[in-house]
């Protein structure tokens, strides 16, 4: 999978070393193997819901979601989504942001893997884990394609379950 991951040097901040992954998901055998480890983590976790955060992490939670029969639910920027939603400021890296997510998403009974594209900070997960949480569903862990380690971002997400294809 590293093989397929590109570096790009001060994106999107000066000190900032961006992962794209464009190469893995131009590259099918790649993109199919990351696809059936996240696919396996949802069916051993029991998730009947699937959130993918914006934007790679939809990407992956898409396809996973059809492979595993479960439902997909979109973790956005703020402003993106239409109707009622809950929302939940978090820092990343190089800064602060929202995430929102549909106020009906999820509820009690849903067991929702969330997944995303690189565990970083952790601020973007927390956020998400604490949208998931606040609506009655049951987050059972985060499932990302790469761990940024030196940015410790497992110490912000204690209580979730944390499965990572690429640590960096």
């Amino acid at each position: 999978m590293r093989a397929h991951v590109r570096d790009v040097q001060d994106f999107p901040q000066p000190g900032v070393v961006f992962k794209d992954i464009t190469p893995l998901l131009a590259t099918p055998a790649a993109f199919g193997a990351v696809l059936d480890a996240l696919a396996a983590t949802a069916r051993r976790l029991g998730a009947t819901v699937v959130a993918g955060i914006e934007a790679r992490g939809f990407l992956l939670a898409a396809p996973v979601a059809d492979r595993i029969g479960a439902g997909i639910v979109p973790i956005r920027k703020q402003g993106k989504l239409p109707g009622p939603t809950v929302t939940e400021s978090y820092t990343l890296e190089y800064g602060t942001a929202v995430l929102e997510m549909h106020a009906d998403a999820v509820g009690a009974g849903d067991r929702v893997l969330i997944i995303d594209d690189v565990l970083a900070t952790g601020g973007t997960a927390a956020a998400a884990a604490n949208l998931v949480r606040h609506s009655g569903a049951e987050v059972l862990g985060l499932a990302v394609l790469m761990e940024l380690t030196f940015l410790a971002g497992r110490s912000q997400i204690p209580s979730l379950e944390v499965t990572t294809l690429l640590a960096i």
